[in-house]
């Protein structure tokens, strides 16, 4: 994730209704953390400050992977491509020392929701494409898949479809754009992102106004 100057850039295209509740997950800050570096210190994929989150370890991955198997069906992704979308969202924001990250706000399930009920076919098709394309890329990049890759080996492939975020030209090149708008959209408008991240505290009475003083 961007510093805090990054995020109020991100924060201008907010203009989504809000994602569902999210729970409190600042235990998987702790197991970032614990991987050792901050959502901060990571790569930085471009200059509008996307970065890559520090990867988790096997036994947390592992067990996210079979939290994931057992959670409803997605709407409108396949498995396969909703765990694709999360891993994807979450390498565009992840969980560092300030706040959870994408995954914890369940940015996923508020795009794939949102697909589910768009009337417009064009979204649906950029993202099924945009998801083949990942795939592909890593494949000549790598030899393998997406979430078979290595951490650097993921972060290699973002960098590469993120070079030219500013004046998209390549399809692949597209789809980051939407990629990446959709999962700032998604995440500065869940409770994480308003009162973890940007700890908006809502309206609040003053016990007392002390005024100023004009001397």
């Amino acid at each position: 994730m961007a510093d805090q100057s990054e995020k109020q850039k991100m924060m201008k295209d907010n203009n989504q209704p809000a994602t569902d509740e999210a729970q409190d997950l600042r235990a998987q800050t702790t197991s970032n953390e614990a991987a050792g570096m901050s959502r901060r210190e990571v790569l930085k994929l471009t200059a509008s400050a996307i970065v890559a989150a520090p990867l988790l370890p096997a036994t947390t991955q592992a067990t996210q992977r079979k939290a994931a198997a057992k959670a409803p069906a997605p709407r409108f992704f396949t498995r396969a491509e909703f765990a694709l979308v999360d891993e994807l969202t979450e390498l565009i924001i992840p969980t560092d020392d300030h706040s959870p990250g994408a995954r914890a706000a369940k940015v996923a399930e508020y795009i794939d929701r949102r697909l589910a009920e768009s009337f417009e076919a064009e979204p649906k098709q950029m993202w099924r494409d945009g998801l083949k394309l990942i795939e592909t890329i890593s494949q000549e990049m790598h030899g393998r898949a997406f979430l078979q890759a290595t951490p650097d080996e993921r972060i290699a492939l973002l960098t590469r479809i993120s070079q030219n975020e500013r004046e998209p030209k390549k399809p692949e090149e597209k789809f980051f754009v939407e990629l990446k708008a959709r999962t700032v959209n998604a995440y500065y408008t869940s409770k994480i992102g308003i009162h973890t991240e940007m700890e908006y505290k809502g309206n609040t009475y003053l016990k007392e106004f002390v005024g100023v003083d004009a001397t």
